[in-house]
């Protein structure tokens, strides 16, 4: 609490019994207000929320020609990259924020004063894009520069700088590492300077790859290197809650509500996604359908209404009813809060029972998967980017079981 009081004499008193009143006055005015000081609640100062970790990844692929392998391996991988890294706890209990930003090196086609790199997307929490841009890959033949490649995403994209932020770079590909213009010693400082991991990743013989001098990402970071079969294919191993989670996936698209011009769009991409991932393995798609059944990993508040209402809850208030489908153009507000409640609702008890189920699914498929280690040991892009994620959170106060 404060008190201004300003006490203005246009003459100087004349006695002391007029002093004397005034300053009785005033005893009485600080009287009060220690009073009230004692008898008023204190107002205390808000706690600031502590910003939300993030965990930001660059993923680089290499696309020259002998890369097709590589490519079916990390549209396939992505989504257990996510589920793993959704798994992370913080220090505060929380889960941290996903970004991911993917590039392309090695196209003939590319800008060659850009050392034929392109940057598909930057840092971006829509997994279906990403998905979408994963798919859209191809392979051609041209020279693979890792060292710009790397550099480019350093400089390129928008990288978080506080200090506990996991920010990582997963570089994957073959021949030699020390082609192009811009030596790796260059991008490896300017990684040390962002605080920025880099794991490469050899296709290939593991030999061949430290004659090739992929090993070199010691030198980023304390980053890791690793080798893997890019033509090899991670077994599809059926369990008994496939259908009952394809089932549940249904149900969850219908619990979106679509706004603005893009809107539609959007939703039509989500069912594309799911069509895609699905046909090229049964496993990935439903690994994708376990990312989408937790609402901190698959988020679509650009386009959804639940998920925007829940981001902001003046959202309904704003929104531009002319773009909401035809079905709500005519709704009130009042109304439009009340149906988007009802799909909020019905979505948290889809999302849980997709959560319980994948559960049941991933205990099944560690037990199968375990009869059948001894037979097979080829370590894949999914496999080892797992293990990399694992380790390296614990760096940063996050804990992945």
């Amino acid at each position: 609490m404060q008190l201004f009081l300003t006490v203005h004499l246009t003459q100087k008193p004349s006695c002391m019994k007029y002093s004397t009143k005034i300053s009785l006055g005033l005893f009485s005015i600080i009287s009060v207000m220690g009073l009230m000081a004692l008898t008023s609640p204190e107002k205390k100062p808000q706690a600031k929320k502590p910003a939300q970790q993030k965990i930001q990844a660059a993923i680089l692929l290499d696309v020259s020609n002998s890369m097709d392998g590589l490519i079916e391996q990390a549209k396939a991988q992505l989504w257990n990259m996510v589920s793993t890294m959704g798994k992370a706890q913080c220090a505060n209990n929380a889960a941290p924020q996903i970004e991911i930003a993917l590039y392309e090196y090695g196209r003939s086609s590319n800008d060659s004063k850009q050392g034929y790199v392109k940057k598909i997307n930057g840092f971006i929490s829509s997994l279906d894009s990403l998905s979408q841009n994963l798919f859209n890959l191809t392979t051609n033949g041209g020279d693979e520069y890792c060292g710009h490649v790397i550099y480019s995403s350093l400089n390129e994209l928008k990288w978080d700088a506080a200090p506990d932020n996991y920010k990582v770079i997963f570089i994957a590909g073959n021949e030699d590492f020390l082609q192009g213009d811009i030596i790796y010693t260059k991008a490896c400082a300017e990684a040390k300077q962002k605080s920025v991991i880099v794991n490469t990743i050899y296709c290939g013989d593991r030999m061949q790859g430290i004659r090739e001098h992929w090993n070199l990402s010691a030198e980023c970071g304390n980053g890791s290197f690793t080798n893997i079969n890019q033509d090899a294919k991670i077994e599809d191993i059926p369990t008994p809650y496939d259908s009952l989670l394809f089932s549940y996936n249904t149900k969850l698209n219908g619990t979106y509500l679509t706004y603005g011009t893009a809107g539609a769009g959007y939703y039509a991409k989500q069912g594309q996604m799911d069509v895609a991932n699905t046909t090229m393995s049964k496993s990935v798609g439903l690994q994708r359908i376990a990312v989408k059944g937790k609402k901190e990993l698959y988020k679509n508040d650009s386009w959804d209404m639940v998920d925007a209402s829940t981001m902001d809850e003046k959202f309904i208030d704003k929104v531009d009813l002319k773009t909401l489908p035809d079905s709500l153009k005519n709704k009130t507000r009042a109304q439009l809060k009340e149906i988007v409640k009802a799909k909020n609702e019905e979505r948290g008890l889809v999302q849980k029972e997709i959560v319980r189920l994948n559960t049941q699914r991933e205990t099944y498929i560690v037990a199968e998967r375990a009869k059948i280690a001894a037979k097979t040991n080829n370590a894949t892009l999914e496999t080892e980017v797992e293990k990399i994620i694992k380790e390296q959170a614990k760096r940063y106060n996050m804990k992945i079981d």
